[in-house]
């Protein structure tokens, strides 16, 4: 008994909020007669396909540089490597892991670069990756005009540059979703997608165990002591740096095969703040995360938006509110969640 109000206590009262108001929307759900076991369907792709843009936060919170606002960065990474497949006319699992392999030395280097940014900003960082992100996303605008791509599923049929959304139908679509699905109470479990994303939560937390995972996030924790036992803290914030920055390239290509298209020019500006939203309702803090934190954040965030437009619009039945709703709840949560850095503390 007291272990479980340990645990329940560990959740602290935001959580607890957030976990009854989705319980209360799971209810109204059923009461207004919409298909829950669909919408869960639902709420566990979203988790899948955006869970790897959340591990992301991970390293970059451990290794002291904050919520990772940047993550567009690793974002693009994740898109040249998925168009550098579909150019070299690649399908199915073979497309999928050389887009994700392709990414990975894009994503290092960038993330090397962007570390060496946030080296020179301490204090900043936050402020420095939001302002990174977005002005990295405006660069690849420019990119994408004059890349030298050849295929014509990625070169408007006109002109030059690459189209806005390209679709991977026929490529990998839903690859991952469909690996090894099956269905349990009406509800169908994405299973290749959500071992994919437990599979990458694993290396995670592996790493976080050795030698340099530790030395990593003491650097964050407290760098004057870490620089007393020989941590070369700048180093160690290089090194969280790139991870996040990898972890979003894979995300992206992951968020992608379960979408169905790869989005470009401005369509990645806002995915960091998702992201983010999501790993602090899970209880992460600025200097704090964990991979039950990821797992939580991502679950509660997507199931809240899966469950939250469906019920207001069958409350409200003049016009279709689905944007208007998706908009409202979104950003609400990311308010929300922002207004709750310290984490499970009240």
């Amino acid at each position: 008994m007291d272990n479980i109000k340990k645990r329940i206590n560990s959740l602290g009262t935001p959580r607890l909020i957030i976990i009854s108001f989705f319980l209360v929307l799971c209810v109204a759900a059923v009461q207004l007669g919409l298909p829950l076991n669909n919408l869960l369907s639902d709420a566990l792709v979203r988790m899948g396909m955006n869970g790897v843009l959340v591990l992301a936060m991970v390293p970059g919170i451990l290794c002291g540089i904050g919520l990772n606002f940047g993550i567009p960065i690793g974002i693009v990474c994740g898109l040249l490597g998925g168009l550098i497949s579909i150019e070299l006319n690649l399908t199915g699992f073979t497309a999928l892991f050389v887009a994700m392999i392709v990414s990975i030395p894009f994503a290092l280097l960038a993330g090397w670069l962007y570390g060496l940014l946030l080296n020179r900003v301490k204090g900043s960082e936050m402020t420095v990756s939001t302002y990174a992100g977005f002005s990295i996303i405006s660069l690849m605008c420019i990119v994408w005009l004059v890349a030298p791509f050849k295929s014509l599923e990625l070169k408007w049929p006109i002109g030059d540059g690459l189209r806005t959304t390209i679709t991977l139908g026929s490529r990998y679509s839903k690859i991952l979703d469909q690996f090894g699905e099956f269905t349990v109470f009406g509800i169908t479990i994405p299973t290749g997608l959500l071992v994919f994303f437990a599979f990458c939560c694993v290396l995670m937390a592996i790493f976080l165990r050795t030698k340099t995972g530790i030395a990593m996030a003491t650097a964050g924790d407290n760098p004057r002591f870490a620089k007393s036992s020989g941590i070369n803290v700048d180093n160690a914030r290089l090194l969280g740096t790139m991870i996040s920055t990898m972890c979003g390239a894979v995300g992206i290509i992951v968020y992608a095969q379960s979408f169905g298209f790869y989005q470009l020019y401005q369509a990645p500006m806002m995915m960091g703040f998702a992201a983010v939203a999501s790993i602090l309702i899970g209880g992460a803090s600025s200097k704090r995360a964990t991979i039950f934190h990821v797992l939580l954040g991502t679950f509660l965030f997507q199931g809240l938006l899966t469950l939250s437009l469906p019920v207001a619009n069958k409350i409200v039945t003049e016009g279709n509110l689905s944007e208007v709703m998706r908009i409202i709840v979104q950003n609400g949560i990311i308010l929300y969640a922002l207004t709750k850095m310290g984490g499970g503390a009240d």
